[in-house]
């Protein structure tokens, strides 16, 4: 499978993760969680983002970030090669630090927003590293109950708002049990692309592919998966190579490529130019031809591999 799509968009709010290659240490000193927490604050300056929230864990970090730019991952491609760089520096070693790619999930500007500044607050609590939310040093929710001036780098502005600017109601706020819906989510082996309401997900796909392109597309996807996703699960699960899905053999019926054809064009709201272009095909009758064949056959044994298709290639996407 392809990697996830980023979507970047100026003002976009992200839960951004990261985690050691094979669950090894990122910080094993005092130093090093200091180093990266100054990063944050160079960086917050130099890509113009807004910090809201971060926690660092001895093998992971979590981040809530704001992009008035919508430049998120060039800042995160910085913050992880530089840190990376220091990390491998004091230690005379070299090579990669993380287990690869940083995950984002794309956050609405409401009550998921505020879930998620206390999932990541709380979490050397629920991992009972610590008794007291407050007794953990390398978070910023200190930042949210004091005043001083190593606090000014936080963007604190908006959750506050959302908390009526009041101190008590943060603490009153972040001490409440977790939302069970969110935790889930967040906790599955396949988090979420999006958070967020119904509404926010449907703007965000207007956002992406334009309203009629938004339109075609199957209401239980967040985002289209690529043509390639599609492509690929059909040649696994037909055990066909790509050669077979692309190149045209007249009068061969080819289930899988036809397969494919309807696929894509189903899942992806894609019209039959932009379907018939991918898989090199001069006529769109070509296009109408396979879909229809595989219409026609749904009434047979076909349902269940189509349904099976469905469910392996949106699983990605829901």
């Amino acid at each position: 499978m392809g990697r996830p799509l980023r979507i970047e968009y100026p003002g976009a709010w992200y839960h951004v993760m990261n985690r050691g290659r094979r669950r090894e240490k990122i910080y094993e000193y005092d130093k090093d969680y200091k180093i990266f927490i100054d990063l944050l604050k160079e960086s917050a300056v130099q890509f113009k983002v807004r910090i809201s929230a971060y926690c660092l864990m001895r093998n992971h970090y979590h981040l809530i970030i704001n992009t008035p730019e919508g430049n998120l991952s060039r800042c995160m491609r910085h913050i992880n090669g530089i840190y990376t760089q220091k990390y491998n520096r004091l230690r005379k070693v070299d090579g990669p630090l993380f287990r690869g790619r940083y995950k984002s999930i794309l956050i609405s500007e409401d009550r998921y927003l505020l879930e998620l500044v206390k999932y990541i607050h709380r979490n050397p609590l629920t991992a009972h590293i610590v008794d007291k939310i407050e007794d953990y040093r390398w978070s910023s929710h200190r930042g949210y109950l004091e005043d001083g001036q190593q606090w000014n780098w936080l963007y604190k502005d908006i959750i506050m708002g959302l908390l009526s600017n009041s101190k008590k109601s943060y603490k009153d706020f972040i001490g409440e049990i977790p939302d069970r819906e969110i935790i889930k989510k967040m906790q599955s082996k396949k988090s979420p692309l999006i958070l967020g309401s119904e509404k926010f997900i449907e703007e965000i796909r207007m956002k992406v592919y334009g309203k009629e392109k938004a339109k075609r597309l199957p209401k239980k996807t967040i985002l289209a998966p690529k043509q390639e996703e599609i492509v690929r699960a059909v040649c696994d699960y037909y055990d066909k190579s790509l050669e077979e899905i692309f190149n045209i053999r007249r009068g061969y019926a080819n289930e899988a490529r036809d397969v494919a054809i309807y696929l894509v064009k189903e899942l992806r709201g894609d019209n039959l130019l932009e379907v018939g272009k991918y898989f090199n095909l001069e006529k769109h009758s070509s296009v109408s031809s396979a879909v229809g064949r595989i219409k026609r056959a749904k009434r047979g044994d076909i349902r269940k591999k189509l349904k099976h298709l469905n469910d392996v290639i949106l699983k990605r996407q829901t």
